[in-house]
């Protein structure tokens, strides 16, 4: 029986962070540039004798360079495909412990290679984004940094809480109608949010508009932004220096980026 931690990472890759790769594709202008005249299935996916059909995946229907994602669900016949032999190898080889062991078979490789080449590239490129240790220099990078960062965040927390993670669905069971918001002054391009409601969660991008947000994790630049996110700034100096603004309780701040750090743990 695979582990509930081992379960919860896999959740997390398949719903959270695989779907990223959309939105590096569409970011990135040379690789929107390589799937303009693109099109077919590709999809990642790992081998589980509890799941239906044996396996589980996140696949993606790409019809010249538009991306319609297909979080944890398996494509019968994708025309590209990496597939990997348990969760626990997935989760691995997505946490960068690379070996024989965690490799996945890759189908697509010679029949469709011009997807397959764009796929992988994107891939690497979305692996790139997300393990940075420092902020990257060039501006846009750190935009891409961050809106790839708030979302999966948003989206990871609830994720978790669909999963019954038990903290993470205590504290969504006795919420009211309430919001937390994620944001960069001046960039609501970046932003993502998250509606949770007497045990029920949904995350989104964008600016939340229906009603003001009752917590908002708010940074005055991308920098500052990423000083929090890869633990490279002090969070008390930078809210001291207005680097980073809570608008709402702080202990409310505190219980969120709990969670936050949660989804963290899993993936990291």
């Amino acid at each position: 029986m695979i582990p509930e931690s081992e379960v919860f990472t896999n959740k997390l890759f398949l719903n959270a962070v695989l779907p990223l790769l959309k939105v590096v594709a569409a970011d990135v202008p040379e690789l929107s540039a390589k799937f303009a005249k693109l099109s077919g299935v590709a999809q990642i996916a790992a081998l589980d004798p509890d799941a239906p059909g044996g396996k589980v995946a996140t696949h993606f229907v790409i019809e010249s360079g538009a991306w319609t994602v297909v979080a944890d669900q398996v494509h019968p016949a994708p025309d590209v495909e990496l597939e990997f032999k348990s969760i626990p190898a997935m989760n691995a080889f997505f946490k960068g412990k690379i070996a024989l062991s965690t490799l996945p078979r890759m189908r697509g490789v010679v029949a469709r290679l011009p997807l397959f080449a764009a796929f992988m590239r994107t891939l690497l490129k979305m692996s790139s984004l997300l393990t940075v240790k420092q902020a990257p220099r060039d501006r846009d990078t750190q935009r891409l940094v961050v809106k790839c960062f708030f979302y999966l965040l948003t989206a990871g927390i609830s994720q978790l809480n669909k999963l019954g993670h038990p903290e993470v669905a205590r504290w969504t069971a006795t919420s009211p109608d309430r919001v937390y918001a994620l944001d960069v002054e001046g960039h609501p391009e970046v932003a993502a949010h998250l509606r949770v409601k007497a045990g029920k969660s949904r995350s989104g991008r964008g600016v939340y508009t229906r009603a003001l947000p009752f917590f908002t994790l708010r940074f005055d630049s991308f920098a500052s932004a990423l000083g929090i996110l890869l633990a490279t700034d002090d969070m008390l100096e930078a809210t001291k220096a207005r680097r980073l603004i809570m608008d709402g309780a702080p202990e409310f701040g505190a219980q969120f980026g709990g969670f936050l750090l949660t989804v963290g743990h899993y993936v990291q």
